[in-house]
């Protein structure tokens, strides 16, 4: 069966067709560039270009998978979490397809979404799994049953771990999005440079805290003089992000070994940087643990995530309905 996903809940519009659950035929992605200057995204102006992208997209994914409108048996589409004007421009398109073809349609959960990607990408992954989600709004730890049954072990308490990285890229001056530009300058710098805090929880709980980090490495630049800031900006770069990774790295690793999961996956945004990846590849291996993650194109918001996932909820519950609506702070339901 081929499954159209359609993914619009922040700064992304894009358009996936995969076939079978497991095999991506295409997966259209625009960037919104047009953000860069503010430093962030202008949800006003993301919803503006959805609208003006989202045919010419969805074409191009069809056209790349080669197949048309009528080979399509499911349509899936983010209804949250996200920006309600984005999501509500792709949610109504989907369901815009879905109604006038009488195609099945699933609304579909974006944290969902990066945890099918896995799921996608690598078919010798354990159901029973450990997954790390580490994005620009969300950080989390979930212990995964099976695809649907969650329980999630940890979260973050204020500031997400990818907001953490943007907000110190901009503070930097190294424009937005932020996450790829910290973990190219790091690359050059001693992380042994400055020890920012490490926000571990007194109770040893697995939630995160990334508030205080942030402030810190604020604080540190304001004591600085220009020709020292710049001197240590790589220096300062990877400080934090060692920071940032440390507790990561730490958290899953104790997460995997007390729960008795040998397999860990990673994904969001932030599963993308290096850091993350080496270091936390190392310790599950040394505690005899496999790593799992997307690629970087799966890393980002992308519809052939989306559509995995509704292709999955779509075995497991069948259609959804067409009346769904946006639901911007939609959470990753325990069960």
């Amino acid at each position: 069966m081929h499954t159209l996903g359609i993914e619009t809940s922040c700064d992304e519009t894009s358009a996936a067709v995969i076939r079978d659950g497991d095999r991506i035929l295409s997966n259209v992605i625009l960037s919104q560039a047009e953000h860069t200057r503010f430093g962030g995204v202008v949800p006003e102006l993301a919803s503006r270009t959805h609208l003006k992208t989202i045919v010419p997209i969805y074409q191009e994914a069809l056209e790349e998978a080669e197949v048309e409108l009528g080979d399509i048996g499911l349509i899936a589409a983010t209804m949250g979490p996200g920006l309600v004007g984005p999501l509500l421009v792709g949610l109504t398109f989907a369901k815009g397809l879905a109604f006038a073809t009488g195609t099945p349609f699933v609304p579909v959960n974006h944290m969902e979404g990066h945890l099918a990607a896995n799921l996608l990408l690598h078919p010798q992954l354990r159901q029973h799994h450990l997954t790390l989600i580490v994005s620009g709004g969300h950080t989390m730890l979930v212990e995964i049953e099976r695809f649907g049954k969650y329980h999630i072990l940890g979260k973050t308490k204020d500031d997400a771990a990818g907001e953490a990285f943007d907000k110190v890229a901009k503070l930097m001056g190294l424009g937005y999005p932020g996450g790829a530009q910290v973990d190219r300058l790091a690359a050059d710098g001693d992380p042994g440079y400055f020890r920012f805090p490490r926000a571990v929880m007194k109770d040893e709980s697995y939630d995160f805290s990334y508030s205080g980090l942030k402030t810190a490495v604020a604080l540190h630049i304001k004591k600085l003089s220009r020709a020292d800031f710049e001197k240590h900006k790589a220096d300062i770069a990877a400080s934090f992000q060692e920071a940032a990774v440390e507790v990561l790295v730490e958290k899953t690793a104790r997460a995997a070994a007390e729960k008795n999961l040998t397999d860990v996956t990673l994904s969001g945004g932030v599963a993308a940087n290096s850091r993350l990846r080496g270091l936390l590849e190392q310790r599950l291996a040394n505690q005899g643990c496999r790593l799992f993650f997307p690629t970087p194109e799966l890393c980002t918001d992308n519809a052939a995530m989306i559509a995995a996932a509704g292709y999955y909820r779509f075995r497991q519950e069948g259609p959804g309905e067409l009346i769904a609506n946006a639901v911007p702070y939609l959470k990753l339901a325990e069960s």
